[in-house]
């Protein structure tokens, strides 16, 4: 008798657990790392989510696999960063993915720079002598926490209506990412005060948001042009700016060679910093929260060191 209790018990279980393994969670891809560690944060376990970008990659330049669209046709729902970031190989893969939930307009695509603040928008005419300028404002907006916060909450938004019944749940899962963002950068603004007003260089125009909300000035770049190579006579006008104004620190995306920042560093004294734009630029940087830990973490030594 002890044994068919016993028996009995165990189907009972079997059975409970039948609805939640069962249970389809939304499938989530993001054209970057960034945006999925943000749909991750306020998915939690009711999503799976999967970036195409690398997190080491320029999301400017990213090959366009066949296995792309594979992602792509199981798709609930596609996130990009928007602002043309992705142009040169996400409208394609769209286009051909099969998948109608995704495509631009539909319910499953939403493109995350709505929710955001969107620096350097172009006035005037633009023209290829520009090099490659955003014709809708800098891109690189994640790298600002308060834009990450207005991504997240948007993505929560989108996730509830993709999935009313755990609503609910993806709006406390952002208000817990809020509270721990919110701690998070005072932490971040705690240790970049003392450095508010510093002048670097940097190899591309990454950083706007990130100078912004910290409050560092940006006052030179590697290349002449946005996606425009180092020329011989820019770097040398670089050169003597940074020598001029005593600069000595340069951020440099993990992309870029870095043979033409260092030789900037050997006749300046500047450091050559690798910043990273994105997670999963290192092995270590997991998660949203960790991007800024290791930037800030580099920063604040560097400076401390060129005083």
């Amino acid at each position: 008798m002890k044994v068919v209790r016993t028996m009995i018990a165990l189907l009972v279980l079997a059975l409970l657990a039948v609805p939640l393994a069962s249970a389809k969670k939304l499938n989530v891809v993001t054209s970057t790392t960034d945006l999925a560690a943000l749909a991750q944060e306020v998915g939690g376990d009711r999503i799976s989510v999967e970036s195409i970008a690398k997190g080491y990659q320029d999301p400017h330049f990213v090959e366009a696999k066949p296995s792309f669209l594979l992602k792509l046709r199981q798709a609930d729902l596609l996130i990009s960063v928007g602002l043309e970031l992705e142009i040169g190989w996400l409208p394609p893969l769209i286009t051909q993915c099969g998948n109608a939930r995704v495509q631009v307009g539909a319910p499953g695509y939403l493109d995350a720079s709505q929710f955001a603040e969107i620096l350097e928008k172009p006035t005037g005419q633009i023209t290829r002598a520009m090099g490659d300028v955003h014709p809708l404002g800098n891109p690189h907006y994640w790298l600002d926490p308060d834009n990450g916060r207005r991504v997240a909450k948007g993505i929560a938004a989108k996730l509830g209506e993709l999935d009313p019944p755990d609503s609910g749940y993806f709006q406390q899962r952002f208000a817990d990412f809020d509270k721990r963002l919110t701690a998070a950068e005072k932490n971040w603004d705690e240790q970049m005060k003392l450095f508010r007003g510093r002048q670097v260089v940097t190899y591309h125009n990454s950083w706007t948001n990130f100078s912004k909300h910290f409050g560092l000035n940006v006052v030179g770049y590697i290349e002449p042009r946005p996606g425009i190579p180092p020329t011989p006579q820019h770097t040398i006008d670089i050169i003597q700016m940074m020598r001029r104004d005593n600069i000595k620190v340069m951020l440099i995306e993990p992309y870029f060679d870095l043979k033409t920042p260092n030789s900037i560093g050997r006749e300046t004294g500047a450091q050559v910093l690798v910043l990273l734009p994105s997670v999963g630029g290192e092995k270590q940087v997991t998660d949203y929260f960790k991007l800024f830990d290791y930037d800030i973490g580099l920063l604040t030594k560097a400076f401390n060191a060129t005083k």
